[in-house]
């Protein structure tokens, strides 16, 4: 394997950056910190903090992101995907184990990087992150429904069936005036982008509904709108670091959901950069970019910041507009900062139903709608991934939803392998013009001597293949006395391959049948010398071609 070289894109971009280059990044920064900004807050309420820590994961996580990843032009900070489960984490073991877990998956995407995992989890199949994705949208739509009509509840449950329930009894409670400022938020921002590719929409609702609500509240006497300052107490204070308590048990509890965190983090930092190289022509650094977005999720935490990763939606506005180099995520934090410092106070004033609207249009943007119907028209084994993994996702959780995804595509992808590895008996005769191991010069039909079979394993001679080679020969009622198994065509061999080879020489060997194999090709020769299998079979019985075999068969028909 090749030794893992830990080089940040930065470095190459520095070399002859100059006052273009410069411009143009600092424009995309600006742009991309303001775009950035109401991302930041409602991700962070949503997920079951206070605004600033969004946006000071934002800040933190952006930066490093942006000086040590392997993309030219990835933006980091918290995304949409996070929020049901950094939710379900706090719940369960506070904000104390949220830290621990983010720390935990900084750790795991290090060793990922480091263990060269970065191309692996790109292959991740299809259907499994549609499935997920799809169902984290969904999930999060639900959780904005209390506060985009202004239901009074007390109290939301956990369970989405249970919220769906609980939404629709108490549907009489709603509010008009937070209704129509949530429903004109989410209007306001799906039309904007006709009128302004620069400005967000998402920036362009928080203004004008905060001001009118603002209006309502101070000229006619609307005081029913809940607003962030009625829910948090907003600080413009910088925290300080704080590393935080590690137990051994508190460690072993964590494991699974920072583990989710590490592969979701992974997988959506890897699209994203993956997304952004197809539109500058570039090819990031996979394994670099998993240690940097480790970096930042192992520095994220310290600041009281939640779990973050690329984000595909504010890499493509960094892109949009002239975004080239690292420099630019550099600026979007430094942006981000100076608003933190200076504007933060003003945050209080944003309607939470706005914020709810917000994330009502990140919803829909996430859940992929079209990819998820084109997908129900596939084979039925991804339609099955596919539709586990949403409900999964919603009725459950998403580290259930992820983990008995990827089990059952691993047992798909085992039976779909098996399925191409094909057994086939030769009775009679070989035609030279349809084989490709015969030997040069030979062009008649080779012809099988009575008492010799011959057995043609195309594909690779993996377990399943073993059990199906079995059956076959099981089925035969004929005992003949050479039984040659071409192997010309199987690529590699694994254990329960070699044990079902070994099996078979034995039980041959009681009944008087001997095995000749021909055509094993380099690789699977040097498992098997290995294994020691030559050694139980004969070097003599291991032909590189059929003429060799069909030779050796009639030597031991003469014996």
């Amino acid at each position: 394997m090749k030794a893992f070289e830990f080089r940040p894109k930065i470095l190459d971009t520095l070399r002859n950056y100059d006052k273009k280059n410069l411009t143009s990044d600092v424009m995309a920064g600006i742009i991309v910190g303001i775009v950035a900004l109401p991302l930041a807050i409602a991700f962070g309420i949503a997920s079951g903090v206070t605004p600033e820590k969004g946006i000071i994961t934002a800040i933190v996580a952006g930066l490093i992101i942006s000086v040590f990843g392997g993309s030219k032009v990835q933006i980091g900070g918290p995304t949409g995907a996070f929020i049901i489960i950094i939710y379900g984490i706090i719940q369960q073991y506070g904000i104390e184990g949220l830290a621990i877990a983010t720390f935990m998956a900084g750790a795991f995407l290090v060793l990922f990087g480091l263990l060269h995992l970065g191309t692996i989890i790109k292959y991740i199949p299809y259907p499994i992150v549609v499935g997920f994705t799809s169902g984290i949208a969904v999930t999060i739509f639900t959780t904005q429904i209390k506060d985009l009509f202004g239901l009074q509840l007390a109290s939301v449950p956990s369970d989405f069936i249970e919220k769906w329930v609980v939404y629709i009894q108490n549907l009489t409670t709603a509010d008009l005036w937070t209704t129509i400022i949530g429903l004109l938020s989410v209007v306001v921002i799906a039309i904007t982008p006709r009128f302004s590719k620069k400005i967000p929409g998402s920036l362009i609702a928080i203004i004008v509904m905060t001001v009118i609500a603002l209006l309502l509240k101070n000229f006619a006497g609307v005081s029913s709108i809940e607003t962030i300052g009625d829910r948090f107490s907003i600080s413009a204070q910088l925290p300080d670091a704080h590393v935080p308590e590690m137990t051994w048990e508190t460690i072993k509890r964590l494991v699974s959901p920072a583990l989710t965190i590490a592969i979701l983090g992974a997988i959506e930092s890897l699209l994203s950069a993956t997304v952004a190289d197809g539109v500058i022509g570039d090819h990031h650094d996979s394994n670099t970019e998993l240690v940097a977005q480790g970096i930042a999720n192992l520095a994220s935490p310290l600041f009281g910041g939640i779990p973050a990763t690329g984000a595909i939606a504010r890499t493509m506005t960094n892109i949009n507009n002239g975004g080239r180099t690292p420099i630019a995520g550099i600026i979007h934090a430094a942006v981000l900062l100076l608003i933190f410092l200076f504007l933060m106070p003003l945050a209080q004033y944003i309607p939470m139903a706005c914020l709810a609207g917000v994330l009502v249009v990140v919803s829909y943007g996430m859940s992929g709608w079209r990819s998820f119907l084109a997908l129900t028209k596939n084979p039925k084994s991804d339609v099955t991934v596919l539709l586990i993994t949403f409900f999964l996702t919603i009725i459950f959780d998403l580290t259930i939803a992820i983990e008995v995804g990827l089990i059952i595509a691993c047992l798909l992808f085992m039976r779909r392998m098996a399925e191409t590895t094909d057994v086939k008996v030769i009775s009679d005769e070989i035609d030279p013009n349809e084989e490709l191991d015969i030997k040069a010069g030979n062009l008649e039909h080779l012809t099988i001597p009575k008492g010799v079979e011959v057995y043609e394993i195309n594909g690779p001679y993996f377990f399943g293949a073993g059990n199906r080679f079995e059956e076959i020969m099981a089925g035969l009622g004929d005992r003949p006395k050479v039984r040659i198994i071409r192997m010309r065509k199987v690529p590699f061999v694994d254990s329960t391959g070699i044990h079902n080879l070994t099996n078979l020489c034995e039980m041959s060997r009681k009944e008087g049948i001997q095995i000749i194999l021909s055509g094993v090709n380099p690789k699977v020769q040097a498992v098997l010398t290995k294994s020691g299998f030559n050694e139980l079979l004969g070097e003599e019985n291991i032909c590189s071609h059929i003429n060799l075999a069909l030779e050796r068969a009639k030597q031991c028909l003469q014996a």
